[in-house]
């Protein structure tokens, strides 16, 4: 039943007064989020399923928020640990002394504040910045502005670094935007992943701001690498005598980019879009075959020269951006494959891609950014490949 309907049983006719022409974006809001409407998507990418664009887009956003909430958290908590040795300073330090809330990393409120502070700016600039980009190709092609810069803006914020200037911020989600998706027709139609390629972007365009020791805490002077960077350089049992433990890993309460370090929080964002269908599972599947296959592999290897061989599969889990992507990005219905089994063929790809470039490549320590990308590159030739084969195999099952 429609939410219209009902109210019209509680005060008939309801729908017709002027009360529902007052409320009527709130009560499409709700009903779209509740109830199935009784329109659906008719263009790509969701033409044959009764969920509609919104519902989907809303669900993803629901299934952020523990990163949201990991994101405040650990970005105030690395900030004030830095604060203790360091000193405050800047206009956030200016804020928090000015409420008097303090800098006591034990304190989870003092720890939210201060993640907020950076938080919020880079998320303000990156909707003001690719909106109005959104704006400019949905006025030109006389289209409506979807909710789906609304996800690409909430992911494109946690993965970037706190200290990211706020300028560059700007530059990113207007390349990801333009050139990852409007250029190619807008949502449902683009192969790359707007956010990543956005990031991907800044990395290679000012990579000074973009990685390092020093990008991750956002207090002047502090350095600190990354667990993945340490592993790289030292071998992952470096990590336990720098304060690492995989616990700390798999929380997220270690320095990176903003929400991807909580592998927790990635995992309850992807129950939630396995419970609501919005993710597939196969993808998952893929992904985490993959990768612990081909670590498990390079494990028995082994290198005297090369620590990140020894790295167990369950380190790759937690560490860097891995869980974060396989969950928001991998799962990603555009730009991935669209066939069951090239499902997981396209997450097994961006497994053993993501291993690879983690181990082989040691001046790009991350490698979930770029195996994912290039997953997106090869889906619609694995679709096409599948595709083939099930007509061989009709062709020779008819002769």
């Amino acid at each position: 039943m429609a939410l219209r309907d009902f109210f019209d049983r509680i005060e008939p006719n309801f729908h017709k007064g002027a009360k529902w022409e007052r409320w009527f974006p709130v009560y499409e809001m709700v009903e779209s989020f509740l109830y199935t409407p009784k329109t659906v998507t008719t263009a790509a990418p969701h033409a044959r399923s009764y969920i509609d664009m919104k519902r989907i887009m809303t669900y993803v956003v629901i299934a952020t928020i523990p990163c949201i909430l990991m994101a405040l958290y650990n970005t105030g908590l690395q900030t004030n640990l830095a604060v203790a040795e360091y000193g405050p300073s800047g206009w956030r330090a200016a804020i928090i002394g000015g409420i008097g809330i303090g800098f006591n990393p034990s304190n989870p409120i003092a720890n939210m504040l201060h993640g907020l502070l950076y938080f919020l700016p880079i998320y303000i600039t990156t909707l003001v910045a690719g909106g109005i980009f959104e704006v400019i190709f949905a006025t030109v092609r006389k289209h409506e502005v979807n909710e789906g810069f609304l996800v690409t803006s909430m992911l494109y914020t946690l993965i970037l670094p706190a200290t990211t200037p706020l300028w560059q911020v700007a530059l990113g989600i207007i390349f990801g935007v333009v050139i990852g998706k409007e250029v190619f027709g807008g949502t449902g139609k683009n192969f790359l992943n707007p956010a990543l390629t956005g990031r991907a972007f800044l990395y290679f365009a000012y990579p000074a701001q973009l990685s390092g020791d020093s990008v991750w805490v956002p207090v002047d002077g502090f350095t600190g690498a990354t667990a993945l960077a340490v592993s790289a350089s030292d071998g992952f049992q470096e990590l336990a005598a720098r304060g690492m433990t995989w616990w700390d890993s798999f929380i997220g309460v270690i320095p990176g980019s903003l929400g991807e370090t909580s592998t927790l929080a990635a995992l309850l964002g992807l129950a939630f879009l396995l419970v609501t269908k919005i993710a597939n599972y196969r993808m998952v599947v893929g992904c985490l075959g993959g990768m612990i296959v081909f670590s498990l592999l390079l494990n028995l290897i082994g290198s005297e020269t090369n620590p990140m061989f020894a790295m167990p599969w369950y380190w790759h889990l937690v560490v860097g951006g891995y869980a974060f992507g396989l969950v928001f990005m991998v799962t990603e219905p555009v730009s991935g494959s669209h066939t069951n089994l090239g499902r997981y063929i396209y997450g097994a790809l961006i497994g053993f891609m993501v291993v690879m470039i983690r181990v082989v490549n040691p001046a790009f320590p991350e490698g979930m950014m770029l195996a994912i990308l290039f997953g997106n590159v090869f889906a619609p030739l694995i679709d096409y490949f599948v595709v083939q084969a099930n007509i061989r195999r009709r062709a020779r099952r008819n002769v």
